[in-house]
This record gives C-alpha cells, sequence and structure tokens, in this order.
C-alpha cells in the first residue's frame, strides 16, 4: 500500500489468520463473535492504553462474517466494516484488498485543469441501478467528452435507495450497488477508458440508522449542531482518534479504491477549533498518500462559506484543498434564467453578479446577504480559475426543489443552451448532472429507505422545514415512498430522440471546443475580460475603445466575456433578456469569426441573426443576437 495501510477494521493476514482492530473506549471488554459453519466462536481482544482492542483469530478467511461484541452484551457490525452484505444492521464481512485484480498500473491520473465532471447517481443512472449496469456507458460517457466520472457516496445506507449522505459505514461499499468487488470492477474500467473518477464522502455527519459507531466511541459531540444533529468530535477530549478514523477513510479510498479525487460533502457542517483545521490535516495526508502512491489525487470541498481559505495554499495560511464547489455560478445563472428570488436566490438575479462569478469565482465576498441577514464570504480574485467547479444543475440543486423538477423540464430549450454555454465555456472546471446533457425530463427527488417509523416521519418533517424559505406551494414527494426513486431513474436513450439528441450534440460539440480552442482551455482569470453592457461607465479594458447597448429590455441582460492564450482569441456574448439584443462595439483589429450560435437551425433554434464573420478596424461593429442565446466568436486573421 506504498506506506500506509488500514490499521483497523478486519485486516487479512497470511496463514488464514485475521487481525480485528477496533477503537472502542467506551467499552470495558469486547469480543469479537466468528459466524463459523459449525457454531459462532467468541473470542475476546486485549485492550490498550489508547482504548484500541486487538486480537487476531486464526483458520478464517476472507468472506467470513462477524460481529463485535460490546461488554459481551451489545452485538454490532465494525465501525471500520469494509462490507455489510445484510446492511447496516447485519454482520460484517472479512474483505482481502489483495485479491482483486486490478489492470490500472499504468495510470497516473488527469490534471485537475482537464477535468469536466460528470455527476451520476448509481441507483438512478441505470435501471438495474448498480456499478456493473454502468460499465456498457462509459463509452457514451467518452463520447459526450467528459474526463471524470464523480460519484455520489456509496457507503453503506439502509434499505436498497438513498442519496447516500445517510451513510452509516464509512468504510463499506453499499451491497445493493455490488459491493467492493464491483465498486473497484468500474474504477478500473473507467481508468481503461481514460476517465478519472471522484467518490463523495461524508465527514461532517453518519446516518441516523445502523449509526452504532457512538457506542464504542466519542465521535459525536453536543457542543456544536448540525443539521443532522450532534456534530462530529473533531476538537473535543478523544478527539484525536476521531480525526484520525475519517482521514484513514479518505486514504482508504484512494488506496484500496485508486479514487482520483475526493469530493467532501458540506464542510461547513464540519466544526473545528484546533490550531490545526481538520480539513488541513486530512488534505496533507492525501497528498502524502498521492505522492507514494504516484498518482495525481484532488480534494474538492463542497462548501457555502465562501472562505478562500479553504483552497488557499497551506504557505499563506490556507486549508490546501484543490478545489470547491461554487454555488454562487450556479445561482446567479438560476435566478437569472427563472426570475426565481425565493430561499438563497434572493441574494441573485442581477446580471452583475454572473458578471462577478465570471471574474472572481465568489459572488458574496464580504458583502451583505440580505437572504443571510449578514455579511458573507471572503473575495476569491487572487484563486486560479482551476480551483472552482461550477454547474447548472447538480444533485443538490435539483434534488432540493419541492419536487425534484429539473430545467429539462421547466426551461425553455434555448435557455438550457444559454445555461450550458456560460458553465462549460467559463474558465472554471464544469460539472454535468446526469441526464443533463439531452434535457432529461425525469425529476431527481429525495428519497431514503428507513425502516423505524419515527425515523421516517422525522425526515418528512426535516424537508419540509428545511426548505419552508423558498415558499413552494408543491406538496413534496414522500421520500420513504418507492416510486420517488423510481420517478428518479433517468432514461439515457433519450439522448437518441428530437431535440434530445440535437442538445447532447451541442453539449459534445461545446466540449470539444473547449478542449481544442487554446483559448478556451486556458484555465485563467488573467487572460480574460469579463464586461456587462450598460454604457461606458468604465474605461475599457486593453485593445477595446468602447462599449456601446442600444437602449432597451436588454440593458444589464448581456454579458460580453473575451478569453486568450498569446494569439489566440475569442468572446462570447450572453443574452439573458427576454428580447434580441444589438450590440455596438469596438475589438481588437482583425477578422472574428463566428464559431457557434445556440439560436442557429442546427442547435434548434429558429435561426441566428448574428454574422458569421467580421472584420473589426478602428470603427465599431455591430452584432444582433436572439433572446435566451450566446454566440461565440473566434479571432481568425489578427490585425498590425
Amino acid at each position: 500500500m506504498n506506506g500506509w495501510r488500514l490499521d483497523i477494521g478486519a485486516s487479512v493476514m497470511d496463514e488464514g489468520k485475521v487481525r480485528f482492530r477496533v477503537w472502542a473506549p467506551k467499552a470495558e471488554k469486547l469480543s469479537v463473535e466468528l459466524m463459523r459453519d459449525n457454531g459462532n466462536e467468541l473470542l475476546a481482544l486485549r485492550r490498550d492504553d489508547t482504548g484500541y482492542f486487538e486480537t487476531v483469530a486464526e483458520n478464517i478467511f476472507a468472506g467470513g462474517k462477524y460481529f463485535y461484541l460490546l461488554n459481551n452484551i451489545e452485538r454490532y457490525p465494525d465501525p471500520a466494516s469494509r462490507f455489510q452484505p445484510e446492511g447496516v444492521h447485519g454482520p460484517s464481512q472479512i474483505i482481502d484488498p489483495r485479491s482483486f485484480k486490478w489492470t490500472d498500473n499504468g495510470w497516473k491520473g488527469t490534471s485537475l485543469k482537464d477535468y469536466i465532471i460528470y455527476e451520476l447517481h448509481v441507483g438512478a443512472f441505470t435501471k438495474e441501478g448498480t456499478f456493473e449496469a454502468i460499465n456498457p456507458y462509459l463509452d457514451y460517457l467518452k463520447g459526450l467528452g467528459v474526463t471524470a466520472i464523480e460519484l455520489m457516496p456509496v457507503s453503506q445506507f439502509p434499505g436498497a435507495r438513498n442519496w447516500g449522505y445517510d451513510g452509516a459505514c464509512p468504510f463499506g461499499v453499499q451491497n445493493s450497488y455490488g459491493g467492493p468487488d464491483g465498486l473497484k470492477t468500474l474504477v478500473n474500467e473507467c481508468h481503461a477508458n481514460g476517465l478519472a473518477i471522484i467518490l463523495d464522502i461524508v465527514c461532517n455527519h453518519l446516518g441516523p440508522e445502523g449509526n452504532y459507531t457512538n457506542k464504542f466511541g466519542h465521535y459525536f459531540t453536543d457542543r456544536y449542531k448540525t443539521p443532522w444533529g450532534d456534530a462530529v468530535n473533531f476538537d473535543g477530549a478523544f478527539s484525536d482518534e476521531v480525526r484520525k478514523y475519517f482521514i484513514d477513510n479518505a486514504l482508504y479510498w484512494i488506496t484500496e479504491y485508486h479514487m482520483d479525487a475526493l469530493r467532501i460533502d458540506a464542510i461547513h457542517g464540519i466544526y473545528d477549533f484546533n490550531a490545526k483545521n481538520f480539513l488541513l490535516e486530512m488534505a496533507e495526508a492525501v497528498h502524502t498518500q498521492a505522492e507514494a502512491l504516484g498518482r495525481r489525487i484532488y480534494v474538492i470541498a463542497e462548501s457555502d462559506l465562501n472562505d478562500v481559505r479553504v483552497i488557499n495554499s497551506v504557505a499563506i495560511g490556507g486549508y490546501g484543498l484543490d478545489a470547491q464547489w461554487n454555488d454562487d455560478f450556479h445561482h446567479c445563472l438560476h435566478a437569472l434564467l427563472t426570475g426565481e428570488k425565493t430561499g438563497y436566490y434572493e441574494d441573485f438575479g442581477e446580471i452583475q453578479r454572473l458578471e462577478k462569478a465570471f471574474r472572481e469565482g465568489f459572488v458574496y465576498s464580504g458583502e451583505y446577504s440580505k437572504y443571510r441577514r449578514r455579511r458573507h464570504g471572503s473575495s476569491s480574485k487572487d484563486r486560479p480559475a482551476h480551483q472552482f467547479i461550477v454547474f447548472s444543475q447538480n444533485h443538490d440543486q435539483v434534488g432540493n426543489r419541492a419536487t425534484g423538477d429539473r430545467s429539462g423540464l421547466t426551461q425553455s430549450f434555448e435557455k438550457l443552451k444559454l445555461a450550458a454555454g456560460a458553465v462549460i465555456l467559463s474558465p472554471y472546471i464544469p460539472l454535468i448532472f446526469m441526464g443533463e446533457e439531452y434535457g432529461e425530463t425525469a425529476p431527481f427527488q429525495y428519497f431514503i429507505s428507513h425502516s423505524d417509523e419515527h425515523l421516517i416521519e422525522a425526515v418528512r418533517k426535516g424537508r419540509r422545514e428545511e426548505f419552508a424559505s423558498f415558499g413552494w406551494k408543491e406538496a413534496l414527494p414522500d421520500p420513504q415512498d418507492e416510486q420517488s426513486f423510481l420517478n428518479s431513474k433517468i432514461n439515457i436513450n433519450l439522448h437518441r430522440e428530437g431535440r434530445h439528441n440535437v442538445l447532447f450534440k451541442f453539449y459534445r460539440e461545446m466540449i470539444r471546443l473547449r478542449k481544442e480552442v487554446p483559448a478556451l482551455s486556458n484555465l485563467s482569470k488573467n487572460d480574460m475580460e469579463v464586461k456587462v453592457f450598460e454604457g461606458n461607465t468604465a474605461p475599457p479594458p486593453p485593445g477595446i475603445e468602447s462599449y456601446r447597448l442600444d437602449r432597451g429590455e436588454s440593458e444589464k441582460k448581456v454579458l460580453f466575456v473575451r478569453r486568450w492564450l498569446e494569439k489566440d482569441q475569442i468572446f462570447c456574448l450572453y443574452n439573458f433578456a427576454e428580447r434580441n439584443a444589438i450590440i455596438r462595439m469596438m475589438l481588437p483589429v482583425g477578422v472574428w469569426e463566428r464559431t457557434l450560435d445556440s439560436s442557429s437551425d442546427e442547435w434548434g433554434g429558429d435561426g441566428e441573426v448574428s454574422v458569421q464573420k467580421v472584420e473589426s478596424r478602428a470603427a465599431e461593429v455591430t452584432f444582433n443576437m436572439k433572446s435566451h442565446s450566446f454566440v461565440l466568436y473566434r479571432l481568425q486573421r489578427g490585425g498590425i
């Protein structure tokens, strides 16, 4: 394992021996119950001064099952179980990680700057809902142009359907998805196809059903509260071993499962006032192990804090994570395209917000937030563009709507293309949510399969309360109803039909351009100029003498983005207005040719009005645009 191995749980040794080791400072006595064919066997574990219990069992092999008995009374699965074949309440199974035959030895990973991410839910991506069922679609994803697949959490959760954020066994791979070998086979196949794979992991809480860790040790604290209950104990008494548990979990996924990146869920739910923050410690451990493994491996945060320390380097006081999701970019797009102003969309809706998102990353960098009723965020203008992941849809922003409705169902075809163009042709790392690329109309609803009626009702009540601020009048689908899960399964064959096929080809073409046009593949905020057309209110940027937009409804609804790398230059005009726009402006001298117009017949529009080619001299040039469209021009020949 190149200097690291998991030292808790059941570790297969040679000659039919297995070592059992568990941190259980709350227990006075602890035994392992081995489930043998001729009757179960109890073995006592020895306790050391740090609260770890350990023993070595003989004549037992991979595939064997076991429980731990606390004080020889309470029977629970292993907190570091690699597999729960009978679910969160059943016995743990011994897994030998050496038994899987990897074929990806030459795989070194993909540069973060080259990531084009496709987020999927294993259960809802295919009819079968398994790891194995994803493998036949890897050619489809490669053909689309994505370079990385992101899996929503796969740690064992209760029942057979869940978003994954109710995982109760952080080291165990969901049994209904195909278990450890199913996941390893998928990773192997991804790497064989040149695709990186990202795993979403949860460190801020464990699921409410089947979570027995606190029976063993001091994993949680009531000093802080999260939306999911007591917080994980990252900074109180006994927290050293808790931190180690979650850091080992991260190392486990990148080492035993060859993951290329980890997405850390909702870090704003991680409370840690230690001098050395848990996230910093985790990032350092992952990067050190990446060097030992000889692979490029990244740590990506989900955060609504707009705290630049998360992605700042350690040298300047940051936590050293490689990238983070940027919800601000999504909220700007969504509010502009839908006009929604409830909930957190109250802080968005003006095109100047999107302008700042393009220029800097975070929109709120210390300004007053009406939604939060306080100032929010820090400036990200000095952070490189590849540290931000942007999207027009993802599991949260779709699934946390009242009915889980997708943009493909509620928004016009032109708006779908406009949103896609803003994301994919941005200088940031784009993320596509499964089915988005062809306009999937199935919702993505919240679903669970708990067994406790009181817990089920608590989840229902929590969902209603959590989203009350949005004022949605629709009845929320019942999370426990299996139909909510079945409703959420996508039909990828739609990408062959009618407008779905046109949209799929449109996404594929934009991804191709992003990869092949140097100015677009250059992820730099420095080699970029962004402008909202609202008259000459600021000095023009170098090479552009003046701007003017015809007055009317479209004022303040057109965004200009120019990007370059050495002699290669492009610019995009995004029209978010309800009516056509006429834009008159000065451009750098040269011949500019239209590369893409989202309103053209080719892309399912009613015909473009933009010019195919324009020669810019020392005079204004005029561009016509359809409403809810964007155009992309590339400099073909520069002037002297």
